[in-house]
């Protein structure tokens, strides 16, 4: 029982910080989803324990382990789920844990995480747990006590720490490793349990209101959580960050606070009973600018209405069968069109779980499938699932999501499998990936400056411009593509750019490109104003 509560605690101080390892974002980003993808992990975890009353500890981890492996979301979540693995592992039947036993479980954790990564890398959430496992190994030989604890919530900080010195990327963009971050948060609550401290007032983190994946929240709605609350406010004095969020810690759940040019946006999901409380509070501390309030079950009931179909192609026994990652309803149809037959919904913000993979193909009538990742922190995920299945799956690491459509051009449903595989996997270089969104902080990386709210482009995955308007961002993206070298240029565009926009700008493209074929299509993905492809 004591492990089970102790799940729970990291659970809840992860949960009141998620927002806070969403923001050590490499890339200014408006993606952040490792606070989100651990998040989960670890309610998946927990909910496996949930109403068990098992007291053998070495049940209760293995428990725990095959949740967080069937829940576990992005890289940071496999990892995750990795860790408990590997944990379980060591525990295996002991009714309970010694010194001893911690000290071995620790240390499996971390070799099994390790093991489960193709190219480790220093600097992240691996090193953390080695640095944790190498520094508790100096307790050998001392009853168990919280001292043990402290010692390994320590060490986690320490270690996540110096991350930025172990990764460039990281010192460059002036954070810490999200993942390195998540891992102690959830050890710090841990602690902070057996402390007697509170496990819902979070530390103090603001980030920019550009930062703010308010579209997310709606993926998480518990009970109680009626509606949402949006409050823009200027503060008559300096906001008191831990006194604010302690006051709307007490009137609801998933806090976030965005700031702007001295502007402040507070984002609350409360029950219907205490829907004006955020209102008035923030009301008594500056003027309010403006309000917005959703009815958080309406918004999803008519989401789950309104959700309209796509046609895929029929899957027919002992044919192969695609199943595509997709941020967006314009690409699922494009993926259909192509011969996908199953999308799994996410992408660049809400990453799938393992489970959420596993359960698109298990079920189609066929034991060849391939899946299609289409997305560089997903890619873990699809592998887990593949390994789970008794059918015989491949995962094609694509990356991006025009590598998933060039990929599905080699596609042939009658072919040999481990042929359509390899010849799939060899067409994925063949096309330049690029990105158009808003920055979400100031910072430079790569020799690029950028300001916070300026459009900036990325070109496989790599940031190369930022600019004032999203013209110059896209021709900037384009010259770095070398798309002179190259004949075609499709935009997908997305949910916050207007279709007329998005047809201006190709006049323009095609302009500069003459002799280009030229494509756009609807592509439906939430914050990336465009997804381009360069073939």
């Amino acid at each position: 029982m004591g492990l089970k509560r102790l799940v729970e605690a990291g659970t809840l101080w992860l949960k009141a910080n998620q927002q806070l390892v969403n923001s050590l974002n490499v890339f200014p980003v408006p993606d952040g989803d490792t606070g989100t993808n651990m998040l989960l992990t670890m309610q998946a975890a927990y909910n496996e324990i949930l109403h068990s009353d098992e007291r053998n500890v070495g049940k209760v981890a293995h428990a725990i382990a095959q949740g967080a492996l069937m829940g576990a979301r992005g890289n940071s979540g496999v990892i995750l789920s990795q860790l408990w693995r590997g944990f379980a592992r060591a525990l295996d039947n002991f009714e309970e844990v010694d010194g001893e036993i911690l000290i071995k479980a620790l240390v499996e954790a971390k070799n099994t995480a390790y093991k489960g990564v193709v190219r480790p890398v220093e600097g992240t959430i691996l090193t953390v747990a080695k640095d944790i496992a190498t520094a508790i190994e100096s307790f050998k030989g001392k009853p168990l006590s919280m001292e043990w604890l402290e010692k390994i919530v320590f060490e986690a900080d320490l270690s996540v720490q110096k991350t930025p010195e172990l990764l460039p990327i990281l010192k460059q963009a002036g954070v810490v490793d999200s993942g390195g971050k998540g891992l102690f948060i959830i050890l710090e609550g841990m602690l902070r349990y057996l402390k007697g401290q509170s496990l819902e007032t979070p530390t103090t983190s603001i980030q920019p209101i550009t930062a703010m994946n308010l579209e997310e929240t709606m993926e998480e709605i518990e009970p109680g959580q009626d509606f949402e609350v949006v409050v823009d406010f200027r503060p008559h004095q300096p906001l008191d960050l831990d006194r604010f969020y302690e006051h709307l810690s007490q009137m609801g759940t998933s806090i976030q606070v965005g700031e702007g040019d001295g502007m402040y946006r507070m984002h609350i999901h409360v029950p219907t009973e205490k829907r004006y409380e955020p209102i008035e509070y923030t009301m008594s501390l500056g003027t309010i600018t403006k309000v917005a309030i959703e009815n958080l079950l309406a918004q999803m009931e008519e989401k789950k209405n309104s959700r309209p179909s796509i046609e895929f192609p029929p899957c027919e026994p002992g044919k192969i069968a695609v199943v595509a990652v997709s941020p967006g309803l314009g690409l699922s149809r494009i993926f259909a069109s192509l011969g996908v037959n199953a999308i799994v919904e996410g992408g660049q913000t809400m990453n799938p779980s393992t489970e959420e993979i596993l359960r698109a193909f298990e079920n189609l009538p066929t034991d060849q499938i391939i899946i299609l990742p289409n997305n560089k922190n997903i890619i873990l995920a699809a592998q887990n699932a593949a390994s789970l299945s008794v059918k015989n799956v491949k995962v094609i690491p694509t990356k991006t999501i025009p590598q998933g459509l060039n990929v599905m051009l080699r596609f042939d449903p009658d072919g040999n499998l481990e042929d359509i595989a390899s010849e799939m996997e060899e067409a994925i270089n063949e096309v330049e990936s690029g990105e158009i969104t808003t920055a979400t902080r100031s910072v430079e990386i790569n020799g690029v400056k950028v300001e916070e709210g300026q459009v900036i482009a990325l070109l496989n995955g790599q940031l190369v411009a930022s600019a004032s308007h999203l013209e110059e961002a896209c021709f900037e993206l384009l010259k770095a593509a070398k798309s002179e070298e190259r004949e075609r240029i499709t935009l997908f565009y997305g949910q916050n750019i207007s279709v007329d926009e998005v047809h201006q700008l190709a006049e323009k493209i095609q302009e500069k490109y003459p002799d280009h074929e030229m494509e756009i299509h609807e592509g439906g993905q939430p914050h990336y104003q465009l997804i381009i492809s360069i073939e």
